[in-house]
């Protein structure tokens, strides 16, 4: 079975496209350290990922994946502005691209497929960590998790997308590693491809019912 008709492709960023999880671990622990507060292990915070900074910092000083509902909205700030500067300064020091992504990436734009991202990623964080990995040329455009009023798992960065391309969702796919992805794909009908490494909370990304499940990047090919 293989896709039909479909002209553009969005992808999620990290977790997909992307391993970026050590520099993140780095960014938090050095907010951590700096708050005087417990740090944390790089495989803790790997389960933390995938909803954007803000999240991310929230879950950083709650320790947890739940958000500690009491957290002082003062502190939150300061540990964000924290957090953002750190990492705004050391964005791909260890991140790198998963196995076959660069190549498979480079394929699909030679099939002339239109490449996208989708990310819950603050925007201006996107394009240096394109520019580092040597993908910056690859994609027609980008949305971070701050470029609407919405992000992932809501459907519209992916129905922007569709309008800013001037394509319908039937000649979507979404491709990603998490629930995020394929509840915003599924809200607007869009088909969907889960990868299963990546930052999925620990979950098995089938449960969220992607059109087609792959283990490598590589195998997008075969489906396009």
């Amino acid at each position: 079975m293989k896709f039909t008709q479909k002209k553009v492709i969005l992808f999620d960023l990290d977790g997909t496209l992307i391993d970026s999880v050590p520099d993140l671990a780095s960014a938090v622990n050095h907010m951590l350290k700096a708050l005087e507060r417990e740090t944390f292990s790089e495989d803790t915070i790997r389960y933390w990922v995938g909803n954007g900074a803000q999240i991310l910092v929230k879950r950083a000083l709650s320790g947890q994946t739940e958000i500690d509902e009491n957290l002082d909205p003062a502190l939150f700030e300061k540990a964000l502005d924290i957090f953002l500067m750190f990492y705004g300064q050391n964005l791909c020091i260890d991140t790198a691209t998963y196995p076959n992504v660069a190549t498979t990436l480079h394929t699909l734009k030679e099939k002339k497929y239109r490449l996208v991202i989708v990310t819950n990623k603050p925007f201006n964080f996107v394009g240096p960590i394109l520019e580092a990995l040597g993908l910056d040329g690859v994609f027609d455009f980008w949305l971070g998790g701050d470029s609407l009023e919405k992000k992932k798992p809501d459907p519209l960065p992916l129905l922007h997308a569709c309008e800013h391309m001037d394509v319908t969702v039937d000649q979507c796919v979404m491709v990603g590693d998490s629930k995020n992805d394929l509840l915003a794909a599924k809200t607007c009908g869009m088909q969907s491809v889960g990868v299963t490494y990546g930052y999925n909370y620990g979950e098995e990304i089938g449960i969220y019912d992607p059109t087609y499940i792959i283990d490598d990047f590589s195998e997008l090919s075969a489906l396009l």
